[in-house]
């Protein structure tokens, strides 16, 4: 089983990317996902948060105010330091079991697909074998962040000068897929992987 770490800015189309690589029949694990489970209510990390930066970040049901939680800590570098040395270990721990389950289960998948938005800046590339990285436009980064969060420009644009710059990533990434393009586009470069990845021209699995 050869594991892909999926990464990108913010907005910049991993979910759509993931799935397409679960239509090849790819096992996707998604640590945003997990990052939700981890830090639900009655969780330990969940118990962390709320004590480090007060219960003015919960919702009226008492669970994180997520929306609130991110404006405080891509204003604050030092608050988001201080929310990822509470949720990274976690997140990672339950990557690595569900990884490791995969392998040795009674099938394991050709392909795993890690989508770790923060791979590079946690280090996380030594828990993988192939580096995909997610690539769009800055406009088109800020058009989704506003559409879909509610940010405004002013908003957005202080999430993505939060993160390490998208060239960044895409030099030191194996492959770099750009999802500026239509959706159609995107699924080509996506088999393209899926063939390199399983033996075509200089194929890694081969």
């Amino acid at each position: 089983m050869i594991v892909v770490g999926l990464t990108g800015g913010i907005a910049s189309g991993k979910s759509t990317v993931a799935q397409m690589f679960r239509q090849h029949g790819a096992a996707v694990i998604d640590t945003d996902e997990i990052a939700r489970e981890v830090t639900a209510p009655g969780q330990p990390p969940f118990e962390e948060i709320v004590k480090a930066f007060g219960p003015d970040m919960l919702t009226p049901e008492g669970t994180l105010d997520r929306k609130r939680l991110g404006s405080l800590v891509f204003s604050d570098p030092e608050r988001r330091r201080q929310l990822e040395r509470i949720t990274h270990p976690p997140i990672r721990a339950e990557m690595r079991r569900r990884l490791e389950r995969l392998r040795l289960g009674a099938n394991p998948p050709a392909v795993a697909v890690a989508v770790i938005p923060l791979l590079y800046e946690t280090g996380a590339e030594a828990e993988v074998d192939v580096v995909v990285a997610v690539a769009a436009s800055r406009e088109d980064q800020v058009s989704r962040l506003m559409a879909r969060g509610g940010l405004t420009r002013d908003q957005a644009e202080a999430r993505l000068a939060a993160q390490m710059p998208t060239a960044d990533k895409a030099r030191r990434a194996d492959f770099v897929l750009d999802t500026s393009a239509s959706l159609e586009e995107t699924a080509r470069q996506v088999a393209n992987i899926i063939r390199r990845l399983a033996g075509g021209s200089n194929g890694i699995l081969a």
